[in-house]
């Protein structure tokens, strides 16, 4: 059905005693829908103390070639309210929701109240979306006793259910810090080849995406999930990328599938668009041809400073030939990158003037320089910190040459939960670590997993440094206070079906002063 108020639509509507229908604004399409156009939820993110972004998408149709909508801008009404029951609203207004970025709204919603939470929703036309929940960030550098924020990611469509994401909703988070891999960017397998041939429990619709049209598709199916949209109406998100919102391990403009630079660049370019239009983003991120600004910082009173990074955009190639469990000369090469000049400048200023007890690097790859081969050769992982041992050192000396303490690095990409301390030579590791890190395990990448796989047992023994690790899927919670960090490693006994168990199966502390991990 045409989404434009033609003269039968109208009069259709106004015999069904719709007489509040007006005729569009010029230029606007009007917003009568048979399916509600909000299929893809309501999201938040990036609070400051004054508000944030609050974002959704009109599609009422989200798989279909069009996604149900005309191919003009259409208006969209938004209100926030500082009670569930939106008895009092304190900010409101109108929105335009354009073809050109998928008929996607961001809102930079301000003039709220730090440190609170509040309630917002959409409209267009005479429906309404659901309604979600964000909390303002407290006044940088005012006294702040706690802040308590979930860490998650990895979650390919194919491998399980979210029940994560539903658990993790009745948290109660003042953020969440999602690392990467929203999306998976492969065909759809109905045959998962592991260890063992299985079929998946979810099948991606299309082959591998290249398109804005094709993201566009598979952010949609992702976030059709109701678990998923739960979580992401629960609490404000800080959302960056890792590979699989483009191609899997890119870096730069490489993709490692052979295509030349220029080619993969405009791929990388409609994978961007895609990501912005489905993220809770503000406008300092809008994509620039192939390029955007993911790096940020928050601030939560005096008490944590959250760095915000991008390994992908500006990395220096894999060495070793992208070979997992590899060792080359070109580890230890001085002119890698991973964060860039520009970046790296950005975060050691932001580390250096920071006047928060703690400051955590959120970010995507280990910087545990673990073997991965123990009792043989020493193998590294070539696409974390590991195989980039310089720009790695750089950091590391940075933050114990400045004597920046309590410095927590946050973690993704490894489908597991580690917790280690870090060290300038962990094949050496001498007097006190520099930092800690705790990395999340993922929301269903990699199927239900089990405690602990006998390889990585065997890893652990031959890595000191590492305190703790598990092959189970979950997320992580993190509750900080001037005295100490405490990290919880929440797990799921499956996700095969919705039916999980979750269990906290370990918590980790790192008192202030100290990087060394304890037992809580």
């Amino acid at each position: 059905m045409s989404l434009f108020l033609s003269r039968r639509l109208l009069l259709t509507g106004l015999g069904a005693g719709s007489a509040a229908l007006t005729l569009p604004k010029e230029g606007l399409a009007q917003a009568v829908f048979d399916v509600n156009p909000f299929q893809l939820g309501v999201a938040a993110g990036d609070p400051l103390p004054d508000g944030f972004v609050i974002w959704t998408r009109i599609a009422p149709r989200p798989m279909e070639p069009g996604y149900g909508m005309p191919r003009q801008a259409m208006a969209v009404t938004w209100e926030v309210s500082a009670d569930a029951g939106f008895g009092t609203i304190v900010r409101s207004g109108e929105a335009i929701a354009r073809p050109e970025l998928g008929h996607s709204v961001h809102v930079e919603v301000e003039g709220l109240e730090p440190g609170r939470p509040y309630f917002y929703r959409f409209r267009v036309g005479s429906e309404r979306s659901g309604v979600g929940r964000a909390k303002t960030a407290p006044v940088a550098g005012a006294p702040l006793a706690q802040v308590k924020f979930g860490v998650a990611g990895c979650q390919a469509f194919e491998s399980g259910y979210y029940t994560a994401h539903r658990k993790m909703a009745g948290e109660d988070l003042d953020f969440v810090f999602f690392y990467g891999d929203y999306i998976y960017e492969g065909r759809g397998n109905r045959i998962y080849g592991g260890t063992s041939t299985q079929e998946n429990l979810r099948v991606h619709d299309g082959g591998e995406v290249y398109s804005v049209d094709d993201y566009r598709r598979r952010y949609a199916q992702y976030t059709m999930d109701a678990d998923l949209q739960t979580a992401r109406q629960s609490a404000a998100w800080f959302v960056v990328w890792d590979d699989h919102e483009v191609d899997n391990n890119w870096v730069s403009d490489i993709d490692q599938d052979g295509s030349p630079a220029e080619v993969f660049l405009l791929r990388r370019a409609a994978a961007m668009q895609a990501f912005y239009e489905h993220m809770p983003m503000r406008r300092s991120a809008f994509p620039r041809g192939s390029s955007m600004q993911l790096y940020r910082r928050a601030s939560y009173g005096d008490l944590l400073d959250v760095h915000l990074l991008d390994t992908r955009q500006y990395r220096s190639d894999q060495p070793c030939g992208d070979r997992f469990n590899a060792n080359c000369s070109d580890i230890d090469a001085r002119e890698a990158e991973i964060l860039g000049e520009a970046q790296q400048a950005w975060l050691f200023d932001g580390l250096n003037t920071s006047k928060a007890k703690w400051n955590t690097l959120a970010q995507q790859i280990m910087v545990m320089d673990l073997d991965r081969n123990p009792g043989a050769d020493y193998g590294v992982n070539p696409d974390s910190w590991a195989g980039y041992r310089v720009p790695r050192a750089r950091v590391l000396n940075h933050i114990k040459q400045r004597r920046i303490d309590n410095v927590v690095v946050l973690t993704g990409d490894e489908h597991q939960n580690y917790a280690g301390e870090l060290y300038i030579d962990e094949r050496n590791p001498e007097g006190e670590p520099i930092a800690a890190e705790f990395v999340a395990t993922s929301i269903s990448s990699g199927g239900d997993g089990v405690d602990q796989r006998p390889d990585m047992a065997a890893i652990q023994s031959a890595n000191p440094m590492l305190k703790f690790n598990n092959s189970q899927r979950g997320y992580v919670v993190c509750e900080v206070t001037p005295d100490r960090w405490k990290t919880d490693f929440k797990v799921l006994d499956q996700i095969h079906d919705r039916t999980g168990v979750l269990s906290t199966r370990k918590s980790m502390v790192v008192e202030a002063g100290s990087a060394r991990l304890q037992d809580a």
